[in-house]
């Protein structure tokens, strides 16, 4: 009867281990093998710039910098005429910055024109607020500094500290790009 009782112990202990160490070691394998269910995780609709490029770096007197007043900025580089494209981008900057309803004051708008363009916009009350920086150093700067595969003419998110942080594409869904934005604004605990 004693070696009965020991079995019987032995085995108690075993599964309490197991209940224990099971979920651990299960948990530790497929970490390390990749088995099982993969999580999908989070992934950005936007270019997320690794590091981030500090703009004061390369253009310390630029006048982008200037317009934070301590916000984020969501950025629009136009190279010619506001014509649709840019009409639909301004379009976009507004709707976007409506959109984070109460976090909106955290968030700024801005145009970048070359001089070169000849002055085709003029904003209306429905664009009031959107700042309009005409800047060629600038300009040229940001067509260097987005991903290498990603189209031209996309938007930037500048943080409060002077930082790009993101590149969008033109094509870019307004509610993908707002989605990333509002993470963003979630997150940070500046501006």
């Amino acid at each position: 009867m004693t070696r009965k009782k020991a079995a019987t112990g032995r085995l108690q202990l075993a599964l309490l281990a197991l209940v224990f160490f099971g979920p651990l070691f299960l948990a530790a394998g497929m970490y390390f093998t990749g088995w099982g269910f993969q999580s999908a995780g989070r992934t950005n609709h936007g270019d997320l710039l690794q590091p981030v490029i500090p703009i004061a770096d390369d253009l310390p007197g630029s006048s982008l910098l200037e317009n934070i007043g301590g916000r984020w900025l969501l950025l629009y580089s136009n190279d010619g005429a506001c014509e649709d494209g840019c009409r639909r981008a301004l379009y976009i900057l507004r709707q976007s910055r409506l959109a984070l309803g109460s976090d909106m004051e955290r968030l700024g708008r801005v145009l970048l024109r070359v001089e070169s363009a000849p002055d085709t916009v003029i904003p209306g009350q429905e664009y009031a607020g959107t700042t309009i920086l005409t800047d060629d150093a600038l300009s040229e700067w940001l067509q260097h500094k987005k991903p290498a595969a990603a189209a031209p003419g996309g938007y930037f998110l500048v943080d409060p500290l002077g930082n790009l942080v993101m590149y969008f594409s033109p094509e870019v869904d307004p509610s993908a790009m707002l989605e990333d934005i509002k993470h963003l604004l979630e997150l940070s605990r500046i501006g």
